[in-house]
């Protein structure tokens, strides 16, 4: 049977489609923010419900959540870049240099020219970061810009995400909506399954890591452990960079004890996510690894920082739609 295309496309319909086109225009330069807030909107809609449950008002529990949510996020953000600055301060004040030209000076080698090479490549490097502080700086109204709607869209997709989706379930025809619902519940399963799954996880490891590196005695010890924990969340890494470097480090300088120990605490590490993520995402949808390493890998590249998140959650979600219209319509029909 034909179908007959003017029925669909009637002058409502053309508005409509070109009302659409036009705003996706607008929107799509901020849309990794939009994205980020519907996002963490379902992670804080609890915490403002049950703030809520005690204020009895809903703006002030939200912006409540939203703080007890974000201010940590912003505070371990804070701390990363304080301790890397940190790092590169003490390893600039250090002798390293001095080492550096008394080794060159044992090798058969022309110093003069590596001393050139290296003071070069330094020099590079410093304009590299003035550059890149320059055009941090012209970026800052865009930034300014992208946090705004951020923080607007994570407020208003918690106080009203629900009148959302029934706005788009209203356009869902009648035959469909069971398959919208079921796309819904599945796109939540999804949410628990990689925050309790993989980033609870990385809480878990990086906990474990600090105490850890702290007894073993490693200076910037919560620092390694933040990284343990912040590596955990890439599959293909996890957290035997951190060990292994560690590793090498201990037995190079001659602590081969310490060295011993930190690997088989590395072990330990490696081993305990193989018990923790299973027993956290069981209960939800599973993800395959190849999803989220790609959602890793290539969100960064399509949204910057925010695709570490955005990436391997829209590529998480975009399989359970499809699994989903597989066994509602494909499977189903069978």
């Amino acid at each position: 049977m034909g179908v007959d295309i003017e029925n669909y496309l009637n002058p409502p319909v053309l508005l409509v489609i070109f009302l659409l086109v036009i705003s996706a225009m607008f929107v799509f330069p901020v849309l990794n923010m939009i994205l980020l807030g519907a996002i963490l909107a379902y992670l804080i809609r609890p915490v403002a419900d049950r703030i809520q449950s005690k204020l009895k008002f809903s703006s002030v529990s939200i912006i409540l959540a939203m703080i007890v949510v974000l201010i940590p996020l912003i505070l371990l953000v804070a701390y990363i870049s304080y301790e890397i600055s940190s790092v590169i301060t003490s390893f600039l004040a250090s002798n390293y240099y001095i080492d550096v030209n008394q080794f060159l000076s044992q090798l058969p080698v022309d110093t003069n020219s590596i001393n050139s090479s290296v003071n070069s490549s330094i020099t590079e490097v410093a304009k590299y970061l003035l550059n890149y502080v320059v055009k941090f700086l012209s970026k800052f109204v865009n930034i300014t810009l992208d946090l705004f709607i951020f923080i607007c869209s994570l407020f208003y997709f918690v106080r009203d995400g629900d009148k959302c989706l029934n706005f788009i379930r209203d356009f869902v025809p009648d035959d469909s909506k069971h398959f919208f619902d079921n796309t819904i519940e599945s796109v939540k399963d999804v949410l628990r399954s990689i925050f309790y799954g993989h980033f609870l996880t990385s809480v878990f490891i990086g906990i474990f890591g600090v105490i850890g590196y702290s007894i073993l005695g490693y200076p910037y010890g919560i620092f390694l452990g933040v990284l343990t924990g912040i590596l955990q969340l890439i599959p293909i890494f996890g957290p035997w960079p951190i060990y292994w470097g560690l590793f090498f480090m201990d037995l190079f300088s001659g602590n081969y004890p310490r060295a011993i120990v930190v690997l088989l605490f590395g072990f330990f590490l490696s081993t305990i996510d193989m018990y923790i993520r299973p027993a956290l995402s069981s209960h939800y949808a599973e993800i395959h690894p190849l999803i989220l390493l790609i959602g890793f890998l290539s969100g960064p590249l399509v949204y910057g920082v925010v695709g570490f998140i955005v990436g391997p959650l829209i590529l998480g979600i975009t399989y359970t739609v499809l699994d989903c219209y597989r066994k509602e319509y494909l499977i189903g029909d069978e």
